[in-house]
């Protein structure tokens, strides 16, 4: 189904002119941190991990940006255009639980390998080069598929607003986003998804607002409830309670929910991109900036979809203006809205065309900028977990174990542009072979979600046996393809196709084959023949290049507030800060603190766990109650609030952690502006401090 509300040259100004602005605004950020606060991405560390030095709010803020996928905004609603309410909670909900217990494996990782660069050199050490080669093939194939998936929503969309050729739009999505990751780095990414994180709620809130307070079609809920109630006697929901889609008893909603439970479980636990992140924030605060994460991230894509997925829905209901009649079960009638195709619907498209339906050009190109957003900020953190990959786990393990400074970080910056380039390249082949976004996303457990178990029990648990962790890996990966391919042939006469092989239960037998076989595996050979590994190997990774051993060089404390030496402090207010926030960073790493992060990762991560994935969502399945104007009322409301908090945790709290650094850089600006003098950073103990100290 084409939507082109707006002319081709718009998706190429969107698609280039933003991303070059956003490429060139982070280059600016970029040269003024190096200015004013004396962090420069000239350093491997800063460029890979931020120097371990971010705080929680803007880490946060960072994983709320990185886990908004195209898939977070078009497939959330693409399964309450197919499924009613039960679609947004099933895959919010399916999507959150893994960054929650993520913070888990946070805390050990701050605890058992403090200085590691990627999960791969952890495997490494502990169990050596077979290990650490298949499970990199893993890591890699999580990249590539996420990767694949942002371009092909991301293009997709592009060409059905604006008509932009796909393969165009493939290839340079990625290209603004490799300029200023090359430039700037780990900080420079967790800045930008700040930036994008901040626009995308904005947009987000004026959706909710425009479809329940001032659309003409819609405009308050109570219409939005009329409206589905009537697609559900035009279309009843197959596998819904009453056929309606106010209800949260929907069978393949539920079958949904396991396969996006399983899938994301697979690419949140072995994607570098969020390793990434908790390497680069402070052990103390690490576990902190995941629960919030997670818990802010929820409510972006079921606000999301309980709005445009479901207005989608309602617009089916609505008379065309060149409608004959008005009710939609008479002879005649005309939808503002037509029914989407299944293959429109596995496209992401039901929210765009909603947006442009809804709003028109204004609303089409909201959601262009929307989704340009999201896709260039999870694309950011893709290309530096890749490039980290190929950095210390390939060309410094294997090419060149005597890699100086410059070598590593020129790989670095190597790694960020080709796998830039592998994107466009991936999009294109998935996108002539028919593979579209929700196929893949769907897909993904089946070949990913035997390792899941496996990493964490290497990082975490030193019972953990290396040949059954392995073998549940690879056994894994092969049950998971036989019970796919196997189930597709058994419901559809033994004839495998794109389209048959996308079913719900051909999908959900090889997610659960792949996940269930890998940790069985892995867990019960642990247990008959358990290793006892103290982790002191890990411990040890690259303790000679940690932050702590480089502040002589390049000192920093988190968020760029450099450390003063008591003699040359030039601002009272500055030391003070410096001093209070070195006292901290002193004790990060002590074990008891660490210790007992990980056990409040782990009661909070597994309650929340219980809460999202069993004691809201079963009962009210199990109860088959199609909602009254009252209950969905609530149901949005709540969706709302929680879109305020969540705006308020990773856009606002962000700020507030930061004052101290930016009016650092406020007071070097007006001083290079107003005052005589310089107001560029000089660090203590420099040849360029010491004039300044005998003045």
């Amino acid at each position: 189904m084409s939507s082109e509300v707006l002319p081709q040259g718009a998706g190429y100004g969107v698609v280039v002119g933003i991303g070059l602005f956003f490429s060139a605004f982070m280059v600016c950020l970029t040269a003024l941190q190096a200015r004013y606060t004396g962090v420069s991405p000239n350093d491997s560390e800063e460029f890979t991990s931020a120097s371990r030095s971010v705080k929680p709010g803007l880490i946060a803020s960072g994983i709320v940006s990185a886990w908004t996928w195209a898939a977070t905004l078009l497939q959330s609603s693409a399964v309450a255009y197919r499924y009613g309410i039960s679609g947004p909670w099933w895959y919010a909900a399916g999507a959150t639980v893994q960054v929650l217990l993520f913070a888990q494996l946070a805390a050990k990782l701050k605890l058992n390998a403090p200085y590691a660069h990627t999960w791969l050199e952890i495997v490494a050490v502990r169990w050596g080069t077979a290990a650490h080669l298949i499970f990199m093939f893993f890591g890699l194939a999580t990249n590539l598929i996420v990767s694949s998936m942002l371009v092909l929503g991301g293009s997709a969309t592009v060409t059905g607003l604006t008509g932009m050729s796909t393969i165009a739009a493939c290839f340079l999505i990625p290209l603004g986003v490799a300029i200023y990751v090359v430039v700037g780095g780990m900080r420079s990414t967790l800045l930008c998804d700040y930036t994008h994180t901040t626009v995308l709620f904005a947009i987000i809130l004026t959706f909710v607002f425009t479809v329940y307070a001032t659309s003409e079609y819609i405009g308050s809920i109570g219409k939005m409830h009329s409206l589905l109630s009537e697609a559900s006697s035009i279309t009843p929901v197959p596998g819904n309670a009453g056929g309606s889609y106010l209800t949260l008893r929907s069978k393949n909603g539920l079958i949904f929910g396991v396969i996006n439970l399983v899938g994301n479980f697979a690419t949140v636990f072995q994607d570098q991109a969020y390793w990434q992140r908790a390497i680069a924030s402070r052990p103390a605060t690490t576990v902190k900036a995941y629960l919030i994460g997670g818990l802010a991230w929820f409510a972006i894509p079921f606000t999301m979809a309980t709005t445009m997925g479901l207005a989608a829905v309602a617009l089916s209901a609505v008379p065309s203006p060149s409608s004959p009649v008005n009710a939609p079960t008479s002879s005649g009638f005309i939808p503002l809205l037509p029914t989407l195709s299944n293959a429109d619907i596995s496209a992401g498209l039901p929210a765009s065309v909603a947006a442009a339906t809804l709003l028109g050009k204004s609303g089409a190109a909201a959601l262009l900028i929307l989704l340009f957003l999201a896709v260039t900020s999870a694309t950011s953190a893709e290309l530096i977990a890749v490039s980290s990959i190929l950095t210390y786990d390939i060309y410094v393990r294997y090419i060149n174990p005597q890699a100086t400074e410059e070598q590593v970080l020129r790989m670095s910056h190597i790694g960020v542009a080709a796998f830039a380039l592998i994107m466009g390249i991936a999009g294109v082949i998935f996108f002539y072979i028919g593979i579209s976004m929700g196929w893949l996303y769907t897909f993904m457990g089946v070949i990913l979600g035997s390792t899941v178990v496996p990493i964490a029990l290497c990082i975490t648990w030193r019972k953990a046996n290396k040949i059954g962790c392995i073998a549940g890996s690879v056994v894994g990966f092969a049950v998971g393809i036989v019970a796919w391919l196997g189930t597709t042939a058994g419901l559809n006469n033994n004839l495998i196709n794109v389209t048959t092989s996308g079913g719900d239960y051909e999908m959900l037998a090889g997610n659960l084959g792949s996940i269930a076989i890998g940790g069985i595996i892995s867990t019960v050979v642990s247990l008959i023949c358990p290793e006892d590994y103290d982790f002191a190997e890990t411990r040890a990774i690259n303790s000679r290049a940690s932050p702590d051993n480089q502040n002589q060089k390049n000192p920093i404390v988190e968020d760029n507030v450099p450390y003063v030496d008591e003699k040359k402090a030039q601002d009272s207010s500055a030391f003070s800060v410096v001093v209070n926030e070195s006292s901290e960073r002193d004790n990060d790493l002590d074990p008891v603190r660490l210790n007992k992060a990980f056990k409040f990762a782990a009661w909070s991560s597994i309650a929340l766990t219980l809460i999202f994935m069993i004691l809201i969502p079963l009962p009210l399945f199990g109860a088959s109650t199609i909602y009254s104007v009252a209950g969905f009322s609530v149901w949005v409301v709540v969706g709302i609030i929680w879109t305020f908090c969540s705006a308020f945790a990773v856009v606002l709290y962000p700020l507030w952690e930061s004052r101290a650094a930016l009016a650092m850089i406020t007071r070097g600006i007006v001083k290079d502006i107003f005052a005589r003098g310089t107001g560029k950073y000089v660090a203590p103990g420099s040849a360029e401090a010491k004039p300044e100290a005998a003045a």
